[in-house]
C-alpha cells in the first residue's frame, strides 16, 4: 500500500490518491455494491455501462457491481445476474471500457445468495431456512461446497476476461459467505463446520485460490462482516482472525459489511446518524496491513474526510449517495459543495425497488438507472418558452430547475416565505432531517439555473395568462374528516404541531395512521438526546469485543408523551409504509409504548375526549389533552380550471396531480419527465 502527498482542497484525505495492488486509485472514494436490475437482463447491459460511466465521469475513482452469482444456485432470484460464462463476460466488456475512459475503476460483485435466494432452487449451508424468503434451502455436500469454491474462482477469471480491474468477494449481509462463518446458520459436520476455523475455511479458500488462478495484478476486495447484529453470530476474534487469514490469502483491500439482512437493527435508513459505524472500521484497520474500506451512511464529503483523516479507514464506500449525484466528488473537488445533491437515506427508490423486483432509481435524482432513457438536452433558442411554476415544494422545485437547467425561462410562485412544501414539514421529524438537504440542493439550483423566485406571493390565473405554459405544482392541504367535534380547542392539525404553532399535551390521539401518523407520533416522541451512543443504546448495537455479533440489549427510555395512534382501517398499523424502512417506525413506536388501534370508528370529541368505538363496536373515551388530525390530504387544484378555460397549457404535477401522501419520489419524478419533454 503506497500513499501519495495529499492534495490541496477543502477535503485533503477524501482526494488523495491510493496506490494498492499495483492500481492507483485518484481519490479514496468508492461507490459501493448496489444490485439496480439492470445486471439482470443482457439486453440491459448499455443501460448498465451508461450508468456506471456518469459516475466515472463524475470522479468516483473505485466502483463495484451489483452482485453477480457464480451459479444458477447462487442466483438472488430466478435467471438474475451470473458470471458464468464468455459469452457473458465478453457483453460485460461494454461496461468496464466505459469506466476505463473516465480513468476510473470497477470491481466486479461475486455474490452467492445462499439461503437468501429467491427460488426453489437455492442452496445454502444448511437446511435452516431464512426468515425473508419463502423458500427453504437445500444443504450443500461437501463435494457441492469444493464445486462452488471453484464457481467463485471461475467467476472472478470471466471478470478479469471481461476487463474488471478485480472482483468484491461477497462475505457480508447474511449471504452464503456469512452463513458459513456464523453457528447459526452452519451447524455442518464435516471440514467446512464445527469450529470457528472450520467454518473460516470457504471464503479463505475462495480468496487464496482466486489469488493462484489470477497472479498479483488483479485486485481481491473481500467484503468483511464487522457487525452481524444477530444471534449466534461470529465474536470479534473470530471476526479478526478472519481478517488475518484473508489477508494472507491475498486480499488486497478489505470492505466494510454491516448487518445481516435479516437484523432488527437499522444500518442505512435515515434514521441512522452518519457515519454511525466508522468506529467499528477503525477498530478492524490496525489489525491488518491492506486498506480497509468504511461503510454505511457516509453521504458528504465533510464525513468522508472526518473518517479517513482520523485513521478509521482507508476509503469510503457510497452506494446511494452516487445515485443522487453521480458528480458528487467532481463538486467537492472543485468546491462546489453546496451544489451536491446529498442522499436523504430514504431507501425508497432504491432499495424498496429492489425488494420488489423493479429496476432501482433514485427519489431526488430519478435519473439514476435511466441514463439513456430520460435525458435533459438544452432546448434550442427557436424553442424556449416563459414557464411558470405554482409552488415551491419537490414538484415544483424540480420542475422549475430542470426546465430552467434545459434554456427555458421560468418564473417559480411560492405562497409562503420559503421553498419546501410538505418536505418543510417532514425535515423536522426526528430522523429525517437530511430531507433539509434536498431543500438546500434545490435553493441553490434556483440559483444556479437562473429561476425567478417569488417568494410569498399566491398566483392567480389573471397573473399566469402571459406565460407560455403553466405547471401547476400546488401540492395538497390536509383533509378533514367528517367527525362530530373537530372544531374543539383540543383538536389539531399535523402542519400546526409539526410547525410549532399548536401546543400538544401530555396525552395524545392521532387520527390517521398512515406515513404522516407515524411520523407526527415520532415527533411528538422525540427524545432530545441525538448522539450517536444514544441512537446506539436505543437500538441495542454493542461493542463486538463485549457482545457477539455486536447486537446488544435496548436501553428503554420513558417517553415525552403517551400516544394513541388510530386508523380506520381493521389492517395492521403501518403495513402500508415503505419495505425497507417501515419496520423501523412501527418498532420505534412500539418500543415507545404507543397505543396502536386499527379498526376504529370516530364517534365524536368533546372536553371528555376522543370517542371512539374499538373493532368488535365496544365504545371507549380517550382521555386525551389533544387530537391530531392526520386523516390524508386533498389536492389543490383551484387554478386549473380557470386557466385551461382561457386557453393556457397547464400541466399538473405532484401532489395536485395525485394526493398521495408525501410521495416525493413519484412528485419529483414525474416533474423531470415534464421537464424532458417541453
Amino acid at each position: 500500500m503506497t500513499e501519495h502527498t495529499p492534495v490541496t482542497t477543502a477535503y485533503p484525505h477524501l482526494l488523495s490518491p491510493l496506490t494498492v495492488g499495483g492500481v492507483t486509485l485518484r481519490n479514496r472514494v468508492m461507490m459501493g455494491s448496489m444490485h439496480t436490475k439492470l445486471e439482470d437482463r443482457a439486453g440491459d447491459i448499455g443501460k448498465l455501462a451508461a450508468y456506471f460511466a456518469e459516475r466515472a465521469k463524475g470522479g468516483t475513482a473505485l466502483l463495484v457491481t451489483g452482485g453477480y452469482a457464480p451459479s444458477w444456485r447462487g442466483w438472488l432470484s430466478p435467471l438474475g445476474s451470473t458470471m458464468a460464462s464468455r459469452r457473458l463476460a465478453d457483453q460485460h466488456r461494454q461496461v468496464t471500457d466505459a469506466v476505463h475512459a473516465y480513468d476510473s475503476r470497477i470491481l466486479m460483485q461475486v455474490l452467492h445468495a445462499g439461503r437468501y435466494g429467491y427460488s426453489p432452487f437455492s442452496k445454502g449451508v444448511s437446511k435452516k431456512q431464512s426468515p425473508i424468503t419463502p423458500f427453504k434451502p437445500s444443504a450443500m455436500s461437501t463435494r457441492e461446497v469444493e464445486r462452488t469454491v471453484d464457481d467463485f474462482v471461475r467467476a472472478a477469471t470471466l471478470a478479469k476476461r471481461a476487463g474488471y480491474d478485480g472482483v468484491e468477494v461477497m462475505g457480508s449481509e447474511g449471504y452464503l459467505i456469512n452463513q458459513f462463518l456464523a453457528a447459526r446458520t452452519n451447524d455442518r459436520t464435516d471440514a467446512w463446520g464445527g469450529t470457528a476455523e472450520k467454518r473460516m475455511r470457504f471464503p479463505v479458500e475462495v480468496v487464496r485460490r482466486t489469488r493462484e488462478a489470477l497472479g498479483d495484478d488483479f485486485l481481491i476486495q473481500y467484503r468483511i462482516s464487522l457487525l452481524d447484529l444477530v444471534d449466534d453470530a461470529q465474536d470479534w476474534s473470530e471476526t479478526v482472525e478472519l481478517a488475518h487469514r484473508i489477508e494472507a490469502a491475498g486480499a488486497s483491500i478489505l470492505n466494510t459489511g454491516i448487518g445481516w439482512h435479516e437484523a432488527r437493527i437499522p444500518t442505512i435508513v435515515t434514521s441512522v446518524p452518519r457515519g454511525a459505524f466508522a468506529w467499528v472500521t477503525g477498530k478492524l484497520r490496525p489489525e491488518v496491513g491492506i486498506p480497509v474500506i468504511a461503510s454505511n451512511r457516509i453521504n458528504t464529503p465533510e464525513v468522508g474526510e472526518q473518517i479517513i483523516a482520523s485513521g478509521q479507514a482507508d476509503l469510503i464506500s457510497m452506494a446511494r449517495p452516487l445515485l443522487a449525484d453521480p458528480d458528487f466528488v467532481n463538486k467537492a473537488a472543485a468546491g462546489r459543495r453546496d451544489e451536491i445533491n446529498v442522499c436523504i437515506g430514504c431507501n425508497q427508490a432504491c432499495l424498496d425497488h429492489t425488494f420488489r423486483n423493479q429496476r432501482a432509481t433514485c427519489l431526488v435524482n430519478p435519473r439514476a438507472g435511466y441514463e439513456t432513457e430520460l435525458r435533459l438536452l438544452p432546448v434550442p433558442k427557436p424553442r424556449r418558452k416563459a414557464i411558470a411554476v405554482v409552488g415551491g415544494g419537490p414538484a415544483g422545485l424540480a420542475a422549475a430547475t430542470e426546465l430552467a437547467g434545459r434554456g427555458h425561462a421560468v418564473t417559480l410562485y411560492e405562497a409562503d416565505l420559503e421553498i419546501g412544501g410538505q418536505f418543510r414539514l417532514a425535515r423536522r421529524i426526528p430522523g429525517k432531517e437530511e430531507f433539509a438537504e434536498t431543500l438546500r440542493y434545490y435553493a441553490k439550483r434556483l440559483e444556479v439555473t437562473g429561476v425567478d423566485v417569488r417568494l410569498g406571493t399566491r398566483a392567480g390565473a389573471d397573473d399566469l395568462a402571459a406565460y407560455d405554459e403553466v405547471v401547476v405544482a400546488s401540492g395538497v392541504a390536509p383533509r378533514n374528516p367528517e367527525i362530530k367535534g373537530l372544531d374543539h380547542a383540543s383538536v389539531v392539525s399535523y402542519p400546526d404541531v409539526i410547525d410549532g404553532r399548536a401546543e400538544v399535551g401530555a396525552k395524545v390521539a392521532i387520527i390517521g395512521a398512515g406515513g404522516i401518523g407515524f411520523d407526527v407520533a415520532e415527533f411528538l416522541l422525540h427524545e432530545p438526546d441525538e448522539s450517536l451512543e444514544h441512537w446506539m443504546a436505543r437500538w441495542g448495537v454493542a461493542d463486538p469485543a463485549t457482545e457477539r455479533g455486536g447486537l446488544g440489549t435496548k436501553v428503554r427510555t420513558t417517553p415525552a408523551r403517551e400516544v394513541w395512534l388510530l386508523q380506520r382501517k381493521p389492517a395492521p398499523l403501518g403495513k402500508g409504509l415503505a419495505k425497507t424502512s417501515g419496520w423501523v417506525h412501527r418498532t420505534t413506536l412500539k418500543d415507545s409504548g404507543v397505543h396502536m388501534m386499527g379498526g376504529v370508528t370516530y364517534e365524536f370529541v368533546d372536553d371528555a375526549g376522543l370517542h371512539i368505538l374499538d373493532e368488535d363496536g365496544t365504545p371507549h373515551v380517550l382521555d386525551v389533552d389533544t387530537v391530531v388530525v392526520c386523516a390524508g390530504q386533498e389536492s389543490v387544484r383551484d387554478l386549473v380550471e380557470p386557466l385551461e378555460s382561457g386557453g393556457t397549457t397547464v400541466h399538473v404535477i405532484g401532489g395536485a396531480d395525485v394526493a398521495a401522501e408525501l410521495d416525493a419520489k413519484r412528485a419529483i419524478r414525474q416533474a423531470t419527465e415534464l421537464a424532458a419533454r417541453l
